[in-house]
Formats: structure tokens, C-alpha cells, sequence
């Protein structure tokens, strides 16, 4: 009986918090198999982004910075986070909520009803950007135009391209996302996959587009996407959970289905991945394609038409896979368009968006 007992009271104390040793464990952190309690989950969820806007120097003081948010998990977690470490911190940033609406009815409508609720739970100032306003079309409408093979190249694109406008309508110094450990790992294998060089250089930096209009960066470069969502349930936070109902043969969500099989056996693996794509060196005799602008609307591009605006062309013109690819139509026609409007100033040429960069 007293051995019964004895093993009774071990397990009851290996059921304490291994942070504090006083409350009980509520949960196993994903990231270290800790067994520790809610409060220390916080607190070490919150100083572990903490300490990576620290030490990456991701803010300065006054930077006015928007937040890139769709409802979901990730970017809702963000915006609480950032609020609340902005305070505590004083790092005396003008935070923004920044959403973009892609136009697709039953999913991105209904997730802009969360991030406006969260507008006024966090009490900050949101800021919506539509594909319709900036390219006159909406996802519904590419996708009764191109089907559900290539939509998510077309939503990838343009979705990069309006939060840098809707970011330069705000006037903001930097757009923080979302982007989680999770992210970055299936991003690096994605670009391994696909032979990217160019991308695999910078998709694990937690700051990118520095060269460019304006610079993002990843506080959750290093969170992983189950410790995310358990900090949202614990926290009771709003957040809206649907998939996009556009996105189920993504080719990202092989990637995704791998990594979650890896976590499963070794949960360091995510943080691995990442690191590995962080000591990539590209060979010096790799040729990598030259930043400029696009001819067309002034946006960053390594061509003469940002990608924006080859995949509108092919909208426009009723050839939407002339974007898909290598983008070989251009040569023809798309070289005589370019010509035509190269002289011409007016907001019709810019059929990108409506924005100087």
C-alpha cells in the first residue's frame, strides 16, 4: 500500500508546472515537451518573441507599423502580442491592422468581420485594401476564369503587391506578418523543391524587402504554429479557423503534410529545417536575377513587368495562363503594350494598382 502511495504522490508531483514548480501543468509546449502551466506559457510564449524583436532589432521607437491581418490564428495572435508587448516594453510603435480582401465570397468576407471585431478589441486602427479596387478583379472572378490549378499564383502575387500599397497608403515604416516557424520550414523545402535559388537565399530572413519600398519582418520566425494556437485558446482570443476554400491541392500543403510527420517524430525538426536554410551559401558562380522596376506600374521586379501586371495582362486579355510559367506571350504583344504605355502617366497604364512607388 504504501508503494501504491508512493507512486500515486510521484506522479502527482510530475504533474507541476517544470517552470514554476507550484501550479499544475496544463499543457506539453510542442517545442520542448515541457509539461508546464498557463501562466508560464504566457510568459514564455510572450518573452520569447520578445527577446527575437529584441535581438533582431525588428522596431525603433515611433516606427509606425502595420500589422498584416487576416482574421486568422497567426496574424490575430500578432496583433494581441504586439499590443500587449508594446506596452510593456515601451518599444513606442503606432500599430495598424492592415487586411487585404481578395474578393472571395463565404471565406475572406467573413474572416474581415473577425479582424474588424479585433479593430475594436485591441484599439487599432485597420485599414482594408481590396484586389477588386487595385486590379479590377476578384478572386471569384479569376478563379470562374482560370479554375483551381493555378488560382493560388494569382492570389500569391497579388496578395504581396496589395499590402505593400495598402502599407503605403498607411505610410507605415515596416508591415510585421504573421509567418510562423511552421511557415519558414515548409518555405525553405518548397523553394529546395522547386530548385529556387533566389528565394531560398532570403526566405528564412526575418527581415526582407529592405531594398524595397518597405521592409517586412517575422516576430514569429521561431514560434511554432501549435504553441499559435494554443495561446489563442487559452488567451479565448477571436480568431476565424476556415481554410480557404480555394487553396485544398495547394501545392504548399504537400510541403506543410510533411513537416507536420517530421514535428511528430523529432519536434526540433521545424527549428532545424530553418536553420539549415539559414547556412545555405549560394555558390558565387550562381547568377541571380537583378532588382528593378516594372516598367509598367514602378513596382519592384527582376523584369521588365512585375508579376502583377503579366498575370493581369493575361486576365485582361481572356489568356490567363499567359503569367503562368515562363510567361513566354510577352514577347509579342505584351512588348508592344509595354511601348505604348510607357509614355503614358495617367492611373489606366497602372493596371497593377493605383499607386506611385
Amino acid at each position: 500500500m504504501e508503494e501504491v502511495a508512493d507512486t500515486k504522490a510521484r506522479k502527482g508531483a510530475a504533474r507541476l508546472c517544470s517552470l514554476c514548480d507550484q501550479r499544475r501543468a496544463a499543457l506539453k509546449r510542442p517545442k520542448t515537451l515541457e509539461q508546464i502551466c498557463r501562466e508560464c506559457f504566457y510568459m514564455v510564449f510572450e518573452e520569447e518573441i520578445h527577446r527575437v524583436i529584441v535581438e533582431n532589432q525588428l522596431f525603433k521607437p515611433g516606427e509606425r507599423v502595420a500589422i498584416g491581418a487576416s482574421g486568422g490564428k497567426d496574424s490575430t495572435v500578432l496583433a494581441y502580442v504586439l499590443s500587449e508587448l508594446n506596452r510593456r516594453h515601451n518599444y513606442d510603435l503606432d500599430l495598424f491592422l492592415l487586411s487585404v480582401d481578395e474578393g472571395i465570397t463565404g471565406y475572406r468576407d467573413d474572416s474581415l468581420e473577425t479582424v474588424k471585431r479585433n479593430e475594436i478589441q485591441y484599439g487599432l486602427p485597420l485599414k482594408i485594401v481590396s484586389y477588386k479596387d487595385l486590379y479590377g478583379w476578384t478572386m471569384d472572378e479569376i478563379v470562374k476564369m482560370i479554375g483551381l490549378k493555378n488560382n493560388c499564383t494569382f492570389c500569391g502575387v497579388f496578395r504581396r503587391q496589395a499590402l505593400d500599397r495598402g502599407a503605403a497608403l498607411l505610410k507605415v515604416d515596416k508591415v510585421a506578418t504573421g509567418h510562423n516557424a511552421d511557415d519558414i520550414a515548409e518555405t525553405v523545402l518548397l523553394n529546395i523543391l522547386r530548385g529556387d535559388i533566389a528565394r531560398l537565399s532570403r526566405c528564412t530572413s526575418i527581415t526582407t524587402g529592405e531594398d524595397g519600398p518597405i521592409p517586412r519582418c517575422k516576430p514569429f520566425k521561431y514560434t511554432y504554429e501549435k504553441e499559435i494556437v494554443m495561446y489563442a485558446y487559452f488567451k479565448r482570443l477571436d480568431y476565424f479557423s476556415t481554410e480557404c476554400i480555394y487553396s485544398p491541392n495547394a501545392y504548399r500543403g504537400f510541403a506543410r503534410e510533411f513537416i507536420k510527420d517530421l514535428e511528430r517524430i523529432r519536434p526540433r525538426a521545424i527549428l532545424d529545417i530553418i536553420k539549415s536554410g539559414e547556412n545555405f551559401r549560394i555558390s558565387t558562380n550562381t547568377k541571380m536575377p537583378e532588382q528593378g522596376t516594372c516598367e509598367r506600374c514602378g513596382y519592384i521586379s527582376s523584369q521588365k513587368w512585375c508579376k502583377a501586371c503579366v498575370l493581369l495582362e493575361g486576365l485582361n486579355r481572356g489568356l490567363p495562363k499567359l503569367g503562368i510559367g515562363r510567361s513566354r506571350g510577352l514577347d509579342n504583344d505584351g512588348r508592344k503594350d509595354m511601348k505604348h504605355s510607357n509614355g503614358t502617366k495617367n492611373i489606366e497604364s497602372k493596371q497593377c494598382g493605383t499607386l506611385d512607388f
